[in-house]
């Protein structure tokens, strides 16, 4: 199944996507969570899509896929790399990404998303798959001047606007056969096979969870396959995984 977040009439709603149709639900859509249909249906083009979820906290890979380390000149990590990014970094499907003035070379990274559905703590692997709830795009937006040169990376990686993730998130979705395409202006910037994963999804939440306890909404970014390329005032950038969705913004001028 697949399910969004919209404003509508100045409230958040969440829905469930039929086609080109949203049926809209009360409650949250996450599994023990007391859910039903409203009757009320609105057409999908046009509406006020959000983040698909309110996460409590976004935690990102890094160094994941190997064409990412050939490009970086890296060497592969032994385990997940993992960095906290705040919540206040979000921005919705179509929202604009604004680069800070001081920004010097800003760069965009196309990734899958996971979305925790259940509390994950000290799980195995195995035990990882069951608590997760689905998977949406996302878009690590990485300063990379800061990232080398600050001691922390909670602006090159956490500047508002910096996360961009949508459009909806995925259920029962076959990650360990998709595929991830960022496009930068209509042209192919990025492309990775999901098989290509150093640490999977479920290796990446088993780790988290023997240090953190991860919660209903929880998200985590992946990690970006190849190089990243820089982006500008006026770029548009589309992370399209087939299956799930395409997530879009611009950059704000």
């Amino acid at each position: 199944m697949k399910f969004v977040r919209y404003r509508e009439e100045g409230k958040t709603v969440y829905g469930r996507v039929e086609g080109e149709k949203v049926l809209e639900i009360t409650g949250l859509p996450f599994p023990g969570a007391s859910v039903s249909e409203t009757g009320r249906s609105r057409d999908l083009p046009g509406l006020e899509l959000l983040w698909p979820c309110e996460p409590s906290k976004i935690l990102a890979v890094g160094l994941n896929y190997r064409s990412h380390l050939e490009a970086q000149k890296r060497t592969a990590p032994t385990k997940p790399e993992i960095f906290v990014v705040p919540v206040s970094a979000l921005l919705k499907p179509e929202g604009e990404i604004r680069i800070p003035v001081d920004a010097q070379n800003v760069q965009l990274e196309g990734e899958l998303v996971i979305v925790m559905g259940m509390e994950a703590r000290n799980v195995s692997p195995a035990e990882a798959e069951k608590r997760i709830f689905g998977f949406t795009c996302g878009n690590d937006v990485s300063e990379r001047y800061w990232q080398k040169n600050d001691l922390q990376w909670w602006r090159a990686k956490g500047s508002d606007t910096f996360a961009p993730f949508g459009p909806a998130i995925v259920t029962g979705f076959d990650w360990r056969n998709g595929r991830i395409e960022t496009r930068l202006n209509g042209k192919v910037a990025q492309s990775g096979q999901f098989s290509e994963l150093l640490f999977d999804p479920t290796v990446i939440v088993s780790h988290i969870s023997q240090y953190i306890t991860l919660s209903p909404g929880d998200v985590i970014y992946s990690g970006t396959p190849g190089d990243t390329p820089g982006i500008k005032s006026g770029d548009i950038i589309e992370v399209d995984i087939p299956g799930v969705g395409v997530l879009r913004n611009r950059v704000a001028e």
